[in-house]
């Protein structure tokens, strides 16, 4: 008795293992015949993977581009200062007490003071009002205190907090923070981030028609084929199985299409890019795609190019016109 349930689990197990490998050989089959028959008429399907391509590097060379835009602009916030203008009657001694007293701070970093002098040389250096300048008796400028906060404080919300906390000396007539093209800017990317995003959606909608359409010509053309193959009792995932992997394949190389372009802009762009941070003793340099990128520009590519597919084959089985 124990021999004989031992046979049937070990038939049970081997035969499980044939229906595996079998199953994986016939998708291996289909799969590189569906390839063989896109090679078979290379320019187009080469221009149909390209406009997949184009369509997926859109989006996606945007979305890179905004990724190293808030790169380059995370480090900013380090520079935010608060410029404290002095009342006019506060003397010398009085706006350095208020500095040596700001400088022992753990959220401010370093303190400058701007004399009235100074400002009113730098004031007339970039101003170009040199001439009406010197026809004023009084110097109109206050004193400036110039605050740095440390790298903690310089958020927006925190660096806000502190200057107004700042504006409140009674040696202060006012505070400014340095810090809201900052904010303007941040609001712009996150505006240019929704429209990437709308973008990616529109075009992935395009993409998706793209292959609906051509899968549906590919059936027309192999009406013939899916019509004996339905008369000699073919399932529907049968017929479907070799449209599905055409869709894959010009979704994986439409991807790798959509790959290459972005990798060729940034090469292209690589050179520019290191002379203007140079200009400005910057060591920012491009962030390409990345394996995690990579992968989700490939993904969708497969993903809209298995979903057209199954819509265009799905669309025309449950019809029921005649093949």
């Amino acid at each position: 008795m124990r021999s004989t349930a031992k046979n049937r689990s070990a038939s049970a197990t081997k035969r499980r293992r044939l229906s595996i490998g079998t199953w994986v050989t016939r998708h291996l089959q289909v799969s590189l015949a569906s390839l063989g028959r896109l090679a078979r008429s290379p320019l187009s399907s080469l221009m149909t993977a390209g406009v997949i391509g184009i369509s997926l590097a859109l989006p996606g060379g945007l979305h890179l581009l905004l990724n190293n835009i808030q790169t380059l602009s995370g480090g900013w916030d380090a520079s935010a200062t608060i410029s404290l203008y002095m009342r006019q009657d506060s003397t010398e001694a009085q706006v350095n007490a208020v500095a040596g007293q700001l400088s022992s701070r753990r959220d401010i970093l370093n303190t400058r003071v701007i004399s009235r002098d100074q400002a009113l040389d730098e004031f007339r250096r970039l101003s170009g009002f040199a001439e009406v300048l010197e026809t004023l008796d009084d110097n109109p400028l206050p004193m400036v205190l110039v605050v740095q906060p440390t790298a903690s404080a310089s958020s927006p919300e925190a660096a806000q907090a502190l200057a107004n906390e700042l504006g409140a000396f009674p040696e202060v007539d006012f505070s400014q923070l340095d810090l809201q093209w900052l904010q303007r800017f941040q609001a712009i990317t996150a505006i240019a981030g929704r429209m990437v995003w709308v973008l990616a959606a529109l075009l992935c909608l395009a993409v998706l028609l793209i292959v609906v359409n051509t899968i549906r010509l590919e059936i027309q053309n192999r009406r013939a084929e899916i019509e004996i193959t339905q008369l000699v009792g073919a399932t529907d995932a049968f017929i479907r199985r070799p449209f599905i992997y055409i869709g894959f394949w010009y979704g994986l190389i439409g991807g790798t299409i959509g790959w290459l372009l972005i990798a060729v802009s940034l090469l292209l762009l690589e050179a520019p890019v290191a002379r203007l941070t140079g200009l400005y003793n910057s060591g920012f340099q491009l962030s390409g795609m990345g394996l995690q990128n990579t992968a989700i520009l490939l993904g969708c590519g497969v993903l809209l190019g298995i979903g057209g597919s199954w819509i265009a084959v799905g669309r025309h089985l449950s019809s029921g016109e005649p093949t």
